[in-house]
This record gives structure tokens, C-alpha cells and sequence, in this order.
């Protein structure tokens, strides 16, 4: 198995540089589509006077740095997004990663909950390692040690969010048993007319008819689903390294996170986006 190779050999073992050269472009368009939508959803008025964010800034970093946040806020929404842009397309991809991360890092300063801009740092530094990013929309194939240690790196990282991901649901009692999942669409079916955002959703219309009424045959339903999602995360990460059986993975793989994405999908976009795009890197 070529990973082991290359761990074997402290990551001389050849690689096709495509592989890395296809995220950027999947890494730069995830970006790009993330950065736009948060424009879009109250960003671009995230830090204006009189607002909650604006307060809690001035209340957790001073009334000094928030007057220097907000003068480059604004600012650094449109650089981060022509950066992802460009990232995308090849134009000066060093560069533009770079611009891509720190945009994405600030996101750290004000959100809560910034488990996506993490996943999104961790890929992003993956690629900042790699020696052959490409150039433009053109993929270059062959046998090179230039991306070896990144692809490596990505492997790990995606091997890791699966597995720590399944690690959390397995212990987790409600969602083992399917009630969390039960619960979340019984809710949602009952409450979608009134929800601001509804669109931010896509649960459809069949689960909620048969599967949203919080019923205990609802909830075996939705156990069945809890086991198999905790299965799936735990078996992807070697099926994809494995060449006989990558095939399968990734479309086990492309249906569970498009499953994943009905739930929330302008939330979970990024995940999704970005984990399904690592696959190319557990190819040789």
C-alpha cells in the first residue's frame, strides 16, 4: 500500500503531484463557494454599530483591536474571496493560499463554534507544504516526491476527523441509539414553516412524512441509520487507500455526505466539500 511506502521510506516514495493539484482546485472552489455565502447571510453587517458581534468583540479584545478589526473587515471578505479565486483557478497559488488561510483564520476571532474554519486551516496547511500545487486549471501527472509528505499529511487528517467522528458518536448514547437523529427531524418537520432560513435546509419531504414523527418505530429507523453512519465513518478512511475497493468508498462516501449536507446544507458545505475532495489524496 502506497502510504505505508511512503511513511516507510520517510516520504521519498513517489506520488502523482495531480493528486494535491485537484484538491487546490477543490480546496480554492470550496473556499470561494463559503466565503460568498457568508457575505451573503448577515456577514458583510457582522461588525456594524449597534451589533451583538460588534459588542462582544469590543468586550473580549478591548475597545482598541475591534476599532482595527472592523476597519479591515469589510476589506478582507472581498480579498479572502478573489484569493479563493484565484487559488481555484492556479493564479498565484502559494500566495493565494496563503490570503485564503488567514481569511479564514479571522473567522476565529468572532465565531463560537468555528469547527469548519479548523478543518479548513488543517487542510489548508496541508497544501502549504506540498512542493508542486500546479499551475492554472492544468493537472500535471507523473511520478514525483514533491507532494508526498502533504498527501500523506491530508490522509492523516481526513483518517483522523472520520474516526475521531465515529469515536464521538459511538459514545454517545443518544445518538447510538437513533433518538438525537429522531429528535433533530421530528423538530425540524414541526417548526420549518416558521424557521427564518428554512432554505439553509433540505431534509425531504419523504423522511419527514415517514420518519419525523418521533414514533419508537421512528426511532429503530433512525438507530439502524446512527450504526450505519458510525460503520461507514470507520471503515471510508482504509477502504479509500485500498485501490480495490476506493472506488466503492468514494461513493459510499459522496452518499453520506450528501445525506450529511440535507441537514444543514450552507453549514455544512465546507465539510463536505473539503472531505470528499481529500479523496483524490489517498490515491497513488
Amino acid at each position: 500500500m502506497w502510504f505505508f511506502d511512503a511513511v516507510a521510506s520517510g516520504f521519498q516514495h513517489p506520488t502523482d503531484p495531480g493528486r494535491l493539484q485537484w484538491f487546490r482546485i477543490i480546496f480554492g472552489t470550496v473556499c470561494a463557494l463559503r466565503f460568498a455565502l457568508s457575505i451573503g447571510q448577515g456577514g458583510w453587517d457582522r461588525l456594524t454599530h449597534g451589533s451583538l458581534s460588534l459588542h462582544l468583540a469590543e468586550q473580549r479584545f478591548g475597545p482598541r483591536p475591534t476599532r482595527l478589526l472592523v476597519s479591515v473587515y469589510r476589506p478582507a471578505l472581498i480579498a479572502r474571496t478573489a484569493a479563493a479565486l484565484a487559488l481555484a483557478t492556479g493564479l498565484a497559488p502559494r500566495l493565494s493560499l496563503l490570503l485564503v488561510l488567514a481569511g479564514a483564520a479571522m473567522e476565529l476571532l468572532y465565531l463560537k463554534s468555528p469547527n469548519a474554519i479548523r478543518y479548513t486551516l488543517l487542510t489548508g496547511s496541508c497544501l502549504l507544504v506540498a512542493g508542486d500545487l500546479g499551475q492554472g486549471l492544468a493537472i500535471e501527472h507523473g511520478a514525483s516526491t514533491a507532494n508526498t509528505w502533504a498527501q500523506c499529511l491530508l490522509v492523516l487528517v481526513t483518517t483522523d476527523i472520520y474516526w475521531n467522528s465515529a469515536w464521538q458518536k459511538l459514545r454517545s448514547p443518544q445518538f447510538r441509539t437513533g433518538l438525537y437523529l429522531a429528535q433533530w427531524v421530528h423538530v425540524f418537520t414541526q417548526v420549518r414553516e416558521q424557521l427564518p432560513y428554512r432554505r439553509q435546509f433540505a431534509v425531504p419531504g419523504f423522511v419527514r412524512r415517514h420518519m419525523g414523527n418521533l414514533t419508537d418505530r421512528d426511532v429503530r429507523l433512525w438507530q439502524l441509520v446512527a450504526a450505519a453512519v458510525i460503520v461507514v465513518e470507520t471503515a471510508l478512511p482504509p477502504a479509500l487507500l485500498v485501490t480495490a475497493t476506493m472506488p466503492y468508498a468514494v461513493a459510499v462516501g459522496i452518499g453520506m455526505h450528501a445525506a450529511f449536507t440535507c441537514l444543514k446544507p450552507r453549514q455544512l458545505v465546507t465539510f463536505s466539500g473539503l472531505t470528499v475532495g481529500s479523496y483524490f489524496a489517498f490515491a497513488v
